[in-house]
């Protein structure tokens, strides 16, 4: 597992992204593949999931990971959620791309592999917030909608959260088609700035993209850290669907916040 040295510092969170090594699954999914979504063997999940609680020191029933659809839904992981019954929590999770929790001792996180995974912390209000951003979740805004999740509905200051973007697809490999350009053109973004046109195709910077989402959601250049590892390029650590096709491993982005500091 890896960490970030932006968050590295505050003993109020404990924070990772786990790697392809030390778990049970094999095949496109050896061996530490945590979605429960992407068609692995349950009985090998289960002991990654393990793996990873015992870890970290996580409660397993506070393991939350939601069913990702590459929009842009966030949900709010509160007290609430955890009285509801298995059936409605599973429903609750269902079509989501961010979580948030001002709950200690809860994880919470999303699964990758090329997608961008973005690691949130406020400072002042200590609330986490985990986002998944493939392109079409980058181009819906997720970033700065997550963002605003948290100053409008938490109270929360854009200027006292930092955030992490994880492992994903550099743009030196991620070669796109020209619609995805359009679909960015026709969300406002300035294309020129992130796309390149090499040899004949097309190349998305999902980095970049997301940070400047970032920073127009108010978050400070400073509070912003780009982990600069390329899934595609480091296949042999880190998942890459785009090697190992859609039925295979990911990896998971997560955050728990500390019950005493």
């Amino acid at each position: 597992m890896i960490t970030y040295s932006l968050l590295d510092k505050y003993n109020e969170i404990a924070h990772f992204c786990t790697t392809r090594y030390g778990g049970a699954s094999v095949g496109n999914y050896a061996s530490f593949n945590m979605s429960p979504f992407s068609g692995d063997n349950w009985v090998n999940l289960d002991k990654n999931h393990q793996i990873l609680c015992l870890k970290q020191g996580i409660d397993p029933s506070k393991l939350i990971i939601p069913f990702q659809t590459h929009g842009t839904e966030i949900r709010i992981i509160d007290e609430a959620f955890f009285r509801l019954s298995t059936s409605e929590k599973t429903q609750y999770l269902h079509g989501v791309d961010a979580l948030i929790t001002q709950l200690p001792k809860v994880c919470i996180g999303v699964c990758t592999a090329d997608c961008v995974p973005l690691i949130f912390f406020d400072t002042r209000k200590k609330i986490v917030a985990a986002a998944h951003a493939g392109w079409r979740g980058t181009c819906g805004r997720i970033a700065e909608k997550t963002v605003l999740t948290m100053t409008n509905e938490l109270g929360c200051n854009a200027a006292d959260i930092l955030v992490s973007i994880g492992p994903s697809i550099s743009a030196e490999v991620y070669e796109v088609g020209k619609e995805v350009l359009e679909n960015f053109e026709n969300a406002g973004f300035d294309t020129d700035k992130i796309f390149a046109e090499r040899n004949g195709s097309v190349h998305l910077d999902l980095w970049k993209t997301n940070r400047q989402s970032l920073l127009k959601a108010g978050i400070l250049p400073e509070h912003i850290e780009v982990a600069g590892i390329c899934t595609y390029t480091d296949h042999e650590r880190f998942f890459s669907a785009r090697r190992l096709g859609i039925k295979s491993g990911r990896m998971l982005s997560g955050v728990i916040l500390a019950p005493n500091p």
